[in-house]
């Protein structure tokens, strides 16, 4: 397999499914919005602070492959072979956040991002994943997109935001905690 096509050098792309669409097509946006969040989750796994949480976080790089495939594929297709997101996927998140939580401080305030480049790395993630959320939200006012699949990229921002507040305590970095003027 060739790694370049020229298909793409007039500004299109395929969908999965062969339909062809613009390059700045909100759905292409959508996807590769996912790409670069997967990214940031490699470069948070990478930390040696996350030593621990590399099965999980390689379990939630495979659920963004399966979304970004989800949302690559014309949804006028029917007959196209994906992988599925499942509710499991999502509660899978959800408890990796309560056990996070049970050694964190409550929270009382907002927190500034940073402290810690991989405290900071994972506030960068967290953001990307809400874009991301932002940017499948407009496409599925336009068009199909899988309920889970906006619920699973709400939950991971929630578990993003966790991770970064459970790091510092391990790395025994104090939250800096926003106080704005008076």
């Amino acid at each position: 397999m060739k790694i370049y096509t020229k298909t793409g050098d007039e500004g299109q792309t395929s969908l999965l499914g062969g339909t062809r669409v613009p390059k700045f097509d909100v759905r292409i946006d959508a996807y590769g919005t996912v790409d670069e969040l997967n990214s940031y989750i490699g470069l948070l796994r990478d930390q040696e602070v996350n030593w621990m949480r590399v099965e999980t976080l390689n379990e939630i790089q495979d659920r963004l492959f399966t979304i970004g495939a989800d949302l690559a594929t014309d949804p006028s297709k029917g007959n196209v072979k994906k992988p599925d997101l499942l509710e499991s996927d999502i509660e899978m998140l959800e408890k990796q956040i309560d056990e996070m939580e049970k050694t964190l401080a409550p929270l009382t305030a907002f927190i500034l991002p940073g402290g810690h480049t991989s405290v900071s790395y994972g506030h960068i993630a967290r953001t990307v994943c809400r874009r991301c959320e932002r940017i499948v939200t407009e496409l599925a006012a336009m068009e199909e997109v899988s309920h889970l699949v906006l619920q699973y990229l709400n939950r991971l921002s929630d578990y993003l935001f966790v991770l970064c507040r459970k790091m510092a305590q391990e790395l025994n970095v104090n939250e800096v905690i926003w106080k704005p003027r008076k």
